[in-house]
């Protein structure tokens, strides 16, 4: 059986991470459902874990939920991390530059290249381009960091003069990475449906989506507060797959 919660589970927030899987998986177990022990964090890539006919819970962003894993996985639910500006549920991506970048707003951006993590990232890749092509500019993803983390370092280092990072990681990147004081934000996207938990094909959601919730009320404030989970929400297959994605 596999579990994994890869998505926000930087070093800092991995002990708490731990804590919230076995809440879950005890209120899994309570229902019946078989769990595994531990979070799965070596082995499997991630297509493979999200694909696999024995995953019991991971998180996905929304561009591989709508591209490939809406026909094939259960879609759970979505975590409210309270995110400024958003509905419950979604989040936005947040460009930032070099802080002594003259700059100060993305339209000032216009040709520039830009670090991303991944290209099947909705924050890191597809939001940023599409809300570039809403505002005629054009900006062009040159250097794949492999990571949001990477892509604040390659940043405040100088190798790229712009990166979108999801709004969540750039909150907790501020609180853990002395670099995140080297660059500033010059604009955000609109909101879109968050990074939903999905289970293999036809797992019981209702259960999941009961055991999950009872799990973010059980965990302790500190580690509610260091995860940023506020809640557990329904968002719609449809809404993921609304959101548009720019051409390849």
């Amino acid at each position: 059986m596999i579990a994994s919660l890869p998505m926000y589970d930087m070093p800092p927030l991995r002990a708490a991470n731990d804590r919230y899987w076995a809440l879950i998986r005890d209120g899994l177990r309570a229902r019946g459902i078989a769990a595994p022990d531990a979070l799965m964090r070596n082995g499997e890539t991630l297509w493979e874990q999200w694909l696999a006919p024995d995953l019991v819970l991971s998180q996905t962003c929304g561009l591989p939920f709508r591209s490939r894993l809406h026909d094939h996985v259960t879609r759970i639910g979505t975590p409210d991390y309270g995110l400024p500006g958003c509905p419950p549920g979604y989040y936005r991506s947040v460009f930032v530059a070099h802080r002594d970048d003259p700059r100060t707003g993305i339209a000032d951006f216009d040709g520039s290249d830009m670090a991303f993590n991944e290209s099947v990232s909705q924050s890191g890749w597809a939001a940023p381009i599409h809300h570039a092509a809403k505002l005629g500019i054009r900006l062009n993803p040159m250097l794949q960091t492999g990571a949001h983390h990477m892509s604040l370092l390659a940043v405040a280092t100088g190798r790229a003069p712009l990166a979108a990072l999801d709004a969540l990681s750039w909150d907790i990147l501020q609180t853990f990475v002395p670099e995140a004081g080297l660059v500033k934000v010059v604009g955000q996207t609109n909101p879109t449906p968050g990074l939903c938990y999905i289970s293999a094909a036809g797992a019981d959601a209702a259960s999941l989506f009961s055991a999950i919730a009872g799990a973010i009320e059980a965990l302790s404030p500190a580690d509610r507060a260091t995860l940023r989970l506020r809640g557990l929400v329904a968002i719609s297959t449809e809404d993921y797959l609304a959101v548009p994605t720019p051409a390849a």
